[in-house]
């Protein structure tokens, strides 16, 4: 997909120009992410959306934006990040 076309999940190309901002970082990427998902229209899942974008986009495996779609992915499968919870200690 050519850097001009508009993606029928990314109408305003607000995905599209975060892959294209040199130097962008995670919290640019992340206030984009939520303007994007705050627009996608009614009944289209922001996973699968995240999914094909990250695909038809080429994103670049170390770029901010990519590592968000992947989390996007994660949240809508329900997948959760483990973590280790210290266990208190009783005295």
């Amino acid at each position: 997909m050519s850097v001009t076309d508009r993606h029928p999940l990314d109408p305003r190309g607000l995905i599209r120009e975060a892959f294209v901002i040199e130097g962008i970082g995670v919290e640019d990427c992340r206030s984009i992410f939520f303007d994007w998902a705050m627009g996608l229209q009614p009944g289209i899942d922001p996973g699968d959306a995240a999914r094909i974008l990250a695909a038809d986009y080429g994103a670049p495996d170390d770029h901010p934006m990519t590592k968000l779609l992947a989390e996007a992915q994660r949240q809508a499968r329900g997948d959760r990040p483990s973590r280790r919870r210290a266990q208190r200690q009783v005295t």
